[in-house]
């Protein structure tokens, strides 16, 4: 396979975090093929400067790849902005992207379906986004891989046609939506995919993603997904920006190549029902949800 996608790694303060995700970026098959770029922000803070500083040491130690390059912000552009930069960058001068924050592990497969992906649908407009995670799934008859409406955030590629159409303006995107389609962008309010915009224009989150979603959903475009997750997220420990301590989204790695790609462009609607079912049901009865409460307030004081 040629003519592989470049892999952008977005890293900031947590050396633990990176050091595993690159590990496991390592022994993934074509690493050794990939240029891979990591960006890494500025410290936001005096306190932070140590632990940004002991991450770009680690950063230009790294081996393993075709290339390396380091790309080191003086100020903090925050993760949101850092992303939106370094994608736009790499895209305008590749044509299309990988990418992986620094909590993330993966299957020794991933890049391999990230890039068979990129090849595969390169000239079909419709599809938008590969996304590597996808929820513990209850159905497993699922195919290898299928097409959906949602653009999961933890390892995911485009290409340089698709990223032009993401609206990073949040009142331009909010205004488009009607009430049918609020229900339809929140998979029928079983995520709070709407909330997390109204938090964004509030002020209270800052998050890319949702706006890349909302941009995708907008064009009626789809997503390329696994059925079992090729990336599992370690930052759900309170180190993350957006992240809670908690596990409702943790998954075990697939162990297997990914084979089969969707061939008619639409969404899968047997995925659709499952992705919903476990969506409705991802927070458990309301003991279970008392628990975790409970042992997220234990695990915050004891830190």
């Amino acid at each position: 396979m040629q003519n592989l996608a470049p892999i952008a790694l977005f890293v900031y303060n947590r050396p633990e975090h990176t050091r595993r995700t690159l590990a496991y970026l390592q022994k993934n098959l074509l690493a050794d093929e990939s240029q891979l770029f990591i960006f890494s922000d500025g410290p936001k803070t005096a306190a932070d400067k140590d632990k940004v500083d002991e991450v770009r040491a680690l950063a230009n130690e790294v081996t393993g790849f075709k290339s390396v390059k380091v790309i080191t912000r003086k100020e903090n552009l925050g993760l949101a902005n850092s992303i939106i930069i370094g994608v736009s960058q790499l895209v305008s001068e590749f044509g299309k992207i990988i990418v992986f924050e620094d909590d993330l592990i993966s299957s020794p497969y991933t890049l391999e379906y990230f890039n068979e992906g990129l090849t595969r649908y390169h000239n079909d407009d419709t599809v938008m986004h590969i996304g590597a995670y996808m929820y513990d799934l209850d159905d497993k008859t699922l195919p290898d891989a299928f097409f959906h409406r949602i653009a999961t955030s933890w390892g995911w590629a485009t290409w340089a046609r698709a990223w032009r159409d993401f609206e990073p303006d949040i009142d331009k995107l909010m205004a488009q939506f009607n009430v049918e389609q609020k229900y339809d962008f929140s998979i029928g309010y079983t995520m709070n995919f709407w909330k997390q915009m109204e938090e964004f224009k509030a002020g209270r989150n800052n998050s890319w993603a949702i706006r890349w979603y909302a941009s995708i959903f907008l064009k009626g475009g789809l997503t390329l997904n696994p059925s079992r997750s090729m990336v599992h997220n370690i930052g759900h420990d309170g180190t993350g920006v957006h992240s809670n301590i908690e596990n409702m989204y943790g998954v075990n790695i697939s162990k297997n190549p990914i084979k089969d790609f969707p061939v008619e462009l639409k969404e899968n609607v047997q995925a659709h029902n499952a992705i919903k079912r476990f969506l409705k049901n991802r927070k458990g009865t309301l003991l279970q949800r008392g628990m975790r409460f409970f042992k997220q307030w234990k695990t915050k004081r004891a830190v």
